[in-house]
């Protein structure tokens, strides 16, 4: 019976130190300004990190949320070893590390080691040590040692060398919103494409333009949908015009942009590597003061994703009106059904796709309106609230890309003409008068439409009845190539 229970007892002794061996290894201690902490042990990020997540529990939206922020950190964290290595002021080995631990996040590894809320405190510290921890012991490990050796390679002294976070994280928020400005452009020049397209397909389909609601002149259905492509192509235009606005950076200003600790040439050498890692112009602004307390790139990005958001709103807006209906409505056209519109009203179908656009249109508006507020919040040498306007515009370009893209899939490649309708509209439309002003006169066409108000008939039903033009001389006069400008 002892030796029963001596038996139980070192078993429970054994199971109890593996148990505390196990546990043990499951964390390792890190510590900072405020003291120790402990850090889980497969985690490649730190205790400045681990703060940030218990202090910032906001949005729920953590930076691995849009991935091309997580690439803007990897590759200014990249050009900013690399200029280091240029200024005599890092170790080959040291930045062989960081160089495989930024190509590894670049290839989509680690991404979710970037874990504080988007939302935050601190004017972006939190992500800007979130970076330098995970880069400083991915980079530990790709050299062969245990995380937490910073020792070999340090969060502050190696990936944070010649930068602070007021240089780091502006920085890497341009780089970030540059990267997804090109998926942005290219779902927009598509559904100009699509306008376009539709443009050629209904361009000898007659229709009356309106001015404030009212009859004006007569154009083309393609008309009016290659003026909706045309009006996104501007946008593209002012898009790619404002992004120049981005391209400074304040790299190597440091805290305030006096360039506290930063290695000689430092500023230079890092916009050189980012220019060849974005394959965009980057270049190191001349006063990195002004730079470092200003977000004046970011308010002019912000407007411009405004004003694409206003063009979509009112080419949404306009083909509600268009293809309102079926029976009491304009109804030019039709727009692809796709889904029930009601759950009380049988056989409605509604135009969710344009009022989708609308609503995103809405957020951006307001998004950008958020970007102003913190523009002007910021105060001397620094503008704490870059970590909203982060928010705001990377919210507004996946809005935007997601519904570009659903508006040319889901709606605008589906739109269907309803010619006999609009040719119904023209033919009883008093602005057609307008177009019988070379060939009656003046006061002719002006009796006539008295006369049209008056009795409810058609422009060209009193035309024929006064004996006044043939059917023929009607047909040629009323031909869509002449009589929309397109001679």
């Amino acid at each position: 019976m002892k030796d029963t229970i001596r038996i139980v007892t070192l078993a429970f002794a054994v199971i109890f130190l593996v148990g505390s061996l196990a546990t043990a290894q499951e964390f390792r201690t890190e510590r900072d300004l405020l003291g120790e902490k402990q850090i889980p042990a497969d985690a490649y990020y730190g205790v400045q990190t681990a703060r940030a997540i218990e202090n910032f529990q906001i949005s729920g939206v953590p930076v691995y949320r849009y991935p091309e922020l997580v690439n803007g950190l990897a590759i200014v964290k990249l050009a900013a070893a690399r200029a280091n290595h240029e200024a005599g002021a890092l170790e080959r080995d040291v930045l062989d590390g960081i160089e495989a631990a930024c190509a590894a996040i670049l290839d989509g590894d680690y991404h979710d080691e970037f874990l504080v809320d988007l939302y935050q405190g601190g004017a972006g510290t939190s992500t800007n040590m979130n970076a330098n921890e995970v880069m400083a012991n991915v980079a530990l490990e790709k050299m062969g040692h245990e995380k937490g050796r910073y020792d070999v390679v340090e969060p502050h002294d190696d990936l944070n060398m010649s930068q602070s976070t007021n240089d780091f994280y502006p920085t890497a928020l341009k780089v970030a919103i540059l990267r997804y400005n090109e998926p942005l452009i290219a779902e927009l020049e598509a559904l100009a494409a699509a306008f376009e397209a539709k443009g050629e397909e209904f361009d000898e389909i007659l229709k009356m333009g309106r001015t404030e609601l009212q009859d004006a002149v007569p154009m083309t259905v393609g008309q009016e949908f290659h003026a909706f492509g045309s009006s996104l192509r501007s946008q593209i235009a002012t898009i790619r015009m404002i992004e120049k606005e981005l391209y400074g950076i304040n790299m190597g200003g440091t805290a305030i942009g006096t360039r506290l600790n930063a290695a000689e040439g430092f500023p230079r050498y890092c916009a050189k590597h980012l220019a060849e890692l974005t394959g965009k112009p980057i270049y190191s602004v001349e006063d990195l003061i002004a730079a470092t307390s200003d977000l004046h790139g970011f308010v002019m990005y912000s407007s411009a994703l405004r004003g694409l958001a206003v063009r979509l709103n009112k080419t949404a807006n306009d083909l509600i009106l268009l293809s309102s209906g079926p029976r009491t409505g304009f109804y030019e056209f039709n727009l692809p059904a796709l889904q029930p519109g009601s759950s009380i009203m049988p056989g409605k179908v509604n135009p969710v796709i344009p009022e989708l656009v609308n609503c995103v249109a809405m957020q951006v508006i307001g998004n950008d309106l958020t970007v102003s507020y913190a523009q002007s919040f910021g105060q001397l040498q620094l503008n704490a609230y870059e970590p909203v306007v982060a928010a705001a515009i990377f919210e507004s370009q996946e809005l935007l890309i997601n519904t570009l893209r659903t508006f040319r899939e889901a709606c605008v490649r589906g739109i269907t003409a309803n010619p006999n309708q609009t040719r119904q509209h023209v033919e009883r439309s008093i602005g057609i008068v307008t177009a019988l002003n070379p060939v009656l006169g003046y006061d002719t066409a002006t009796e006539i439409a008295a006369e049209a108000l008056k009795t409810g008939k058609g422009v060209l039903e009193i035309v024929l009845e006064r004996g006044l033009l043939s059917e023929d001389e009607l047909e040629k006069i009323l031909d869509p190539k002449a009589m929309t400008g397109q001679k």
